[in-house]
């Protein structure tokens, strides 16, 4: 085997090993963190709801890109609680700081989510209401 061969099938080894680190970690997130599990339900929901109204394709890559934000910043956010808790096991006023602001990505992010999902959601729905009504 010339080393070119041995070098590929090292690096997709790694590759591998590095997919299954990064999956650990999402899995030990889903698991361990009540909000992840919410906002995994709250995509899921959204976009059952984009298929069922049919957002354009433009539409739903918002929706996705808006979801992806959200689940990352929840990955962050439960990174950091876990480091500051590794660090600082007692109170202290900075690993406070440190895990307010982490959540408060989170919450900037889902809000802007949730931006995102009235300005594509809204005018659907007000369409329905309006057909029903008149």
């Amino acid at each position: 085997m010339d080393s070119s061969a041995s070098l590929t099938t090292s690096s997709r080894r790694r590759f591998r090993s590095s997919l299954c680190y990064a999956w650990s970690g999402v899995s030990h997130a889903v698991r361990s963190q009540r909000h992840v599990r919410f906002h995994l339900g709250a995509a899921v929901m959204v976009l059952a709801a984009a298929v069922l109204v049919g957002v354009t394709p433009l539409e739903l890559a918002v929706l996705l890109v808006a979801i992806t934000l959200v689940l990352t910043a929840e990955l962050f956010n439960t990174a950091i609680e876990v480091i500051v808790d590794l660090v600082s096991p007692e109170p202290h006023p900075l690993a406070k700081v440190a895990k307010d602001v982490a959540a408060g990505a989170v919450l900037v992010s889902a809000g802007g989510a949730v931006l995102v999902g009235l300005a594509i959601f809204l005018p659907r729905v007000a369409r329905l209401v309006g057909q029903w009504a008149g």
